[in-house]
């Protein structure tokens, strides 16, 4: 049975939920974002989460209240009420409700629907009570947001990390091969905005990194693994370092102009850690491929010294951008 629910939220509300649905890649075969699919995970992995989290403070507030003798109970659940409205709620979405969503639900996620109906809405409407929800969720790091999203593969992934169990599984970029792995750790990306799996393969010992949203067909096996020391030091250090990427550190040296240093300044996501500056001059231990891709983003504002090999992919790169700009098309 399949039930349709009109839900009004502020615009950038929805702008950072379509962010998240794009991030965790909920699309639709035609390449648009599949928003709805994301909305759906988001009501039946958050909502007993978020009930709990409310309740919690709720409790807390009026045990603090119950202190003071002039306030009635009623009073204080009132005053209860005001506070978990206050403190639940962003500032960022106190704007007015001006873009409307369609809820298509079934099965699990109509289930959370109608139990928010049938019997938590005494004071509220199930836009706002829909608001309040989607406004917690979007207050927690985006990390822990995949987790909320992912929370089956979650969980499954950390038991068979404390069980020390071999898992396998395809990915969404990749699934008709099928990876058997020995599971190490799960680490977040520096930037706090993925989660990855890291891992060693059971064939070649060789080590490797999944990003957990992107795992699918997971299964535990019955088969146990002895933890090699040297691996789990290795993947400790990629994942203090850069958790989406195994490949081994090159040494690195980038000249930057003064807005070359602001933009390194502006520009987060995926930023190699700097071992020493000189001025302009920054030195880099970091994989080749990702210390490339997160300069290409720099233009004329950056030029790799050293190594030559990364100097050559990048004369390779911007030669090529060139030539497709001066004959003005793709191919």
């Amino acid at each position: 049975m399949t039930e349709k629910y009109k839900i009004y939220i502020p615009e950038d509300m929805k702008s950072r939920l379509m962010n998240d649905a794009e991030l965790f890649e909920f699309m639709k075969k035609d390449g648009s974002i599949n928003l709805n699919a994301f909305l759906k995970e988001l009501l039946v992995n958050y909502f007993d989460e978020y009930r709990d989290r409310k309740a919690k403070l709720l409790d807390t507030i009026l045990t603090d209240l119950g202190q003071f003798p002039s306030i009635s109970p009623d009073d204080a659940e009132a005053i209860a009420d005001k506070i978990i409205n206050t403190y639940m709620k962003s500032d960022k979405y106190r704007s007015d409700r001006n873009t409307a969503i369609t809820l298509t639900v079934s099965g699990r996620s109509l289930d959370v629907m109608r139990a928010i109906e049938n019997n938590l809405l005494t004071d509220i409407s199930l836009s706002q009570y829909i608001n309040d929800l989607f406004s917690s969720y979007l207050s927690i790091a985006r990390n822990n947001r995949e987790m909320i999203i992912f929370r089956d593969t979650f969980e499954e992934l950390n038991k068979a990390i404390r069980n020390k169990r071999i898992i396998t599984f395809s990915t969404s970029s990749a699934d008709n091969l099928v990876f058997t792995v020995k599971p190490y750790i799960i680490a977040a990306s520096k930037e706090e905005q993925c989660n990855y799996l890291l891992c060693s393969d059971t064939t070649h010992r060789s080590l490797h990194t999944y990003r957990v949203s992107r795992i699918t067909a997971l299964y535990t096996t019955s088969d146990c693994f002895i933890p090699d020391d040297d691996d789990f030091q290795k993947l400790q250090d990629i994942a203090r370092r850069n958790p989406s990427s195994t490949s081994r550190n090159i040494d690195a040296v980038v000249q930057l102009t003064d807005r070359g240093v602001h933009k390194f300044h502006m520009i987060v996501k995926n930023r190699p850690d700097v071992l020493r500056r000189e001025g302009n001059t920054y030195y880099f231990s970091w994989p080749k491929r990702a210390l490339e891709d997160y300069f290409r983003r720099f233009g004329y504002d950056a030029l790799i010294i050293s190594p030559e090999e990364c100097q050559e992919s990048m004369r390779y790169f911007y030669g090529r951008s060139l030539d497709i700009y001066t004959k003005n098309r793709l191919k």
